[in-house]
């Protein structure tokens, strides 16, 4: 490429940002509006050249002491998940466009802009990175937009959850900043010290350091995905925040776990993740079943979104660790479709939560009559995240299921589970907060039904996730890509198909 594009693609929203910070008024929307749409072109072209095979690398000596690297580049994961970012971030900014307008906000819209604009920066920096201490940096340096955007706007515990936020994501890079100087001293014993994801495949390590590594590396990831017992920042941080941050929160934050574990965890330590993997099999269908449980009993809207969420990652997890072609393949389009359902579903959740005025479940009913567009929307959301057919969250999950069955059939049947309770509890939230006769307080807070504005929200998540359940091929061939090289490095193979001897 004549001019360094995917540099360009990271710059942009971080300028944004500086500029937005520096402007007050109005025009601070559409600057910021500006700013995420031109980064969503650079994505767009940068996804598509990815898929047409143009190189995109960069790769620049940054501390050569140290063998560290400025180096960027995109395979077909990496280049979805930017896709998915650049998408959700001009969503995210339409639907809080009157945020920081309420007389109890602290802070202006123009700041919700800029930190988002910030937090867009530093994720698309992660997952174009090829270098591990870059890619740590950008990891952390996610933490500083999400703990301000949670704490400075949102419910009144914000401050308690933005802090048992950072102190979960800091645990978590404390432990994965071990990990990483602990490369640095494998690959200098090795006599080429470097944090090249590149050169540290088939870096010779012994059995106990390489299953060290992985731990801390593995750890960190667990806490972002979120897995079960690592989870419990974020039911509290979705239900203090505004939907459009806990959308950023769950739509692109936390897919940089599932992310390092197919980039980092499965390439670079191929060894301790197959010792490791039937306890992280055993933990992702415990995550799986653990999130519909509790989505199952929850009261709150965003809290139950959000354990929707740790469920569903269960299942990336589960796809990743179950190693075939087909259920990485699957995992990583689960996270790109995972990203737009959750998206819709805490939006409109949001538009409904916002109208009443209330959180609670129970506070709603009769929905369906004043507004049947919101309902009709909703409807769809929750149709999308309890995987039905026709939507793309169902291809990617049936993928998953399908090629971890080929190896681990008995564990892909139990968390089949997870699928019946996702239809019983998504359905159970819609009967309740639309069907029924209209509340007294429906009436009074509900009294008009979607906006221009907020139709330009969730139509173009509805038609991508319509248009992946039908067309997938185009998506497919990229995430086929990276699982078909992730094999190839680990070292591993599909299963050979079973045939009965009489049906042969």
């Amino acid at each position: 490429m004549p001019l360094p594009l995917l540099t360009i693609l990271a710059l942009v929203p971080l300028v944004g940002s500086l500029v937005l910070f520096a402007v007050k008024g109005p025009a601070a929307r559409l600057i910021g509006y500006g700013f995420a749409l031109t980064t969503a072109v650079l994505g767009v072209l940068a996804t598509v050249l990815q898929a047409r095979g143009v190189p995109l690398a960069e790769d620049v000596a940054w501390i050569p002491q140290i063998g560290a690297h400025y180096a960027l580049d995109l395979d077909g994961m990496g280049a979805l998940l930017v896709l998915m970012t650049v998408i959700l971030v001009p969503v995210v900014m339409l639907a809080e466009w009157r945020v920081g307008e309420q007389p109890e906000s602290r802070w202006s819209v123009n700041a919700f802009f800029a930190l988002t604009l910030m937090l867009q920066a530093f994720a698309l920096i992660v997952f174009m990175a090829s270098d591990i201490l870059l890619f740590y940096m950008a990891f952390e340096a996610t933490l500083i937009p999400t703990y301000f955007l949670i704490g400075g706007f949102g419910g009144p515990k914000r401050q308690a959850a933005a802090l048992k936020f950072l102190i979960f994501s800091l645990a978590g890079g404390l432990v994965m900043l071990v990990a990483v100087a602990g490369v640095y001293a494998v690959t200098a014993a090795a006599g080429n010290p470097s944090f090249l994801i590149n050169d540290l495949v088939g870096t010779e390590m012994s059995t106990a350091t390489a299953r060290w590594l992985f731990a801390g590396f593995f750890f960190a990831f667990a806490v972002k995905a979120p897995m079960a017992g690592l989870h419990t920042w974020l039911p509290d941080a979705a239900e203090q925040s505004t939907p459009g941050t806990s959308t950023l929160l769950v739509g692109v934050l936390d897919k940089i776990g599932t992310f390092g574990m197919l980039k980092i965890c499965l390439v670079a330590f191929p060894e301790a993740s197959a010792w490791a993997t039937p306890a992280i099999l055993i933990w992702a269908m415990v995550s799986v079943l653990y999130g519909a449980f509790m989505a199952f009993g929850a009261k709150d809207l965003l809290r139950l979104v959000s354990y929707t969420s740790i469920s569903h990652f269960g299942f990336m997890v589960f796809g990743i660790f179950a190693l075939t072609t087909q259920s990485i393949s699957g995992s990583i389009f689960y996270m790109l479709n995972h990203g737009l359902s959750t998206a819709a579903l805490f939006l409109v959740v949001g538009f409904m939560i916002r109208r009443r005025g209330s959180q609670h479940i129970d506070a709603f009913g009769g929905v369906q009559k004043v507004a049947p567009v919101l309902t009709g929307v909703l409807l769809l959301a929750g149709l999308s995240a309890l995987a039905l057919p026709g939507m793309g969250s169902f291809v990617s999950e049936f993928l998953v299921m399908a090629g971890a069955w080929q190896r681990y059939p008995v564990q892909t049947a139990i968390i089949t589970v997870g699928m019946v309770l996702a239809a019983v509890y998504v359905l159970r939230m819609y009967k309740t907060t639309t069907s029924g006769p209209v509340t007294d307080q429906v009436a009074e807070h509900i009294t008009h039904d979607l906006s221009s504005r907020e139709k330009a929200v969730v139509a173009p998540l509805l038609i991508l996730l319509i248009v992946f359940g039908f067309v997938p091929q185009p998506v497919l061939t990229m995430a086929d890509d990276t699982a078909v090289q992730t094999m190839a490095v680990v070292g591993a193979e599909d299963p050979a198909p079973q045939v009965q001897e009489g049906n042969r």
